[in-house]
Parts: structure tokens; sequence; C-alpha cells
């Protein structure tokens, strides 16, 4: 195993994506900027599939699979640090940043109960969706983020989540976590690495 391999995500690479941020006009309606938030989530949720492949090897243990998943999620949930002058314009990029973020903790409480306890039980992953959105409805949000979890755990061991799902949710915390687990699926099957441009 090369050394490059070991190092599953840096601080650098994570700074290498907010410079691009920095230095980009952002329009969330705009395809090229969403590109970029989403290359920014999905390079994440990359480390994340890698760092579980390497558990599911027997490469990692479950202590050091789980302080390399703590390592990449210190790392991708700080504050980030925008070098902008215009405080209107780093506000504005700080919360689309802050949206990545949001769908990333999905993905991280995932991985880790997926080392700590495995799969959840199996089930119909519309159904965790749907007791998800339910729980959002009664303001009852540990419960929501526990039962995408769960999902998440399912999408870990191999399951696939149909992404129409979101159509019918409405826009809140639930429609981010599994846009989250949308970045975790297609990284669990394709765990190649985002590219940063120059």
């Amino acid at each position: 195993m090369t050394e490059a391999e070991e190092t599953y995500y840096t601080e650098e690479r994570w700074q290498n994506w907010l410079s691009r941020v920095e230095e980009e006009n952002l329009d969330p309606e705009n395809e090229d900027s969403a590109r970029l938030l989403l290359n920014l989530q999905d390079d994440a949720a990359i480390a994340v599939a890698k760092i579980l492949s390497a558990y599911e090897d027997g490469r990692l243990d479950d202590e050091e699979a789980i302080e390399e998943l703590e390592g990449v999620r210190t790392i991708v949930l700080s504050e980030p640090d925008l070098d902008i002058e215009d405080p209107d314009v780093r506000a504005d990029k700080e919360m689309l940043v802050d949206g990545v973020q949001t769908s990333l903790v999905c993905v991280f409480y995932a991985a880790e109960e997926y080392i700590v306890a495995g799969a959840a039980e199996e089930a119909p992953l519309e159904e965790y969706v749907d007791a998800a959105a339910a729980a959002e409805a009664d303001d009852d949000m540990d419960a929501a983020l526990g039962y995408l979890v769960q999902a998440g755990t399912r999408i870990i061991a191999g399951d696939e989540l149909d992404m129409t799902v979101v159509d019918d949710l409405e826009y809140g915390l639930v429609s981010e976590w599994i846009n989250g687990l949308d970045s975790l699926q297609s990284a669990m099957s394709d765990p190649e690495v985002v590219e940063e441009e120059d």
C-alpha cells in the first residue's frame, strides 16, 4: 500500500476546494457552480468510502477506521475559513459550504454506525426515508437523522436508494441528508477521486 493511499483526506485537500469556492462566482442555480459544490461533497464522501473499503478488506480495524473517519470529519465539518473581503459575498459562500457540510453529517454518522454496529435491519430504503420525513414533520430531528443513518448503513452494505424519493420531500434537513447519502452511494459504487482542477 502506498503512503498516498493511507492518507484518506487532508486539510490541504479541503482547503484547495475552499480556495476554488473563494475564487469562483457561485450561483447554485448555475450548473458549473452546482457541480463545484457537488464535487466538494463527493470528494469527502469518496474519502469515507475508501475508509469503509479498507475496513471491509481488513486493512483497518474498528478503532483505526473510526479514527480515520474522525479525522476526515474534523477537517470537513470545521468552520470554513474563507478569505473574502466582502462580508455579503463571504456570508453567501459560507452558507453554500454549510449546505455541503450539513449533507455530509449523515454520511459520517452512517459510516461510524456501520463500523460499530453493522448494517441496519433489511427493509426497503424508502421506508427509512418515509420514517425520517415523518419525524421531520414532527420536529423530531434526532429520530429523522437516526432513520437516515440506518438507511446509510444499508447503502454501505450494498442496497440502492432510488433518488426520486427526494422529489416528494419538502426541502429541509432530511432532503439535505439524503443528498449526502446520494454522494455516499455514488462513492461506494465508484470510489474514484474527484480531480481538483487547477
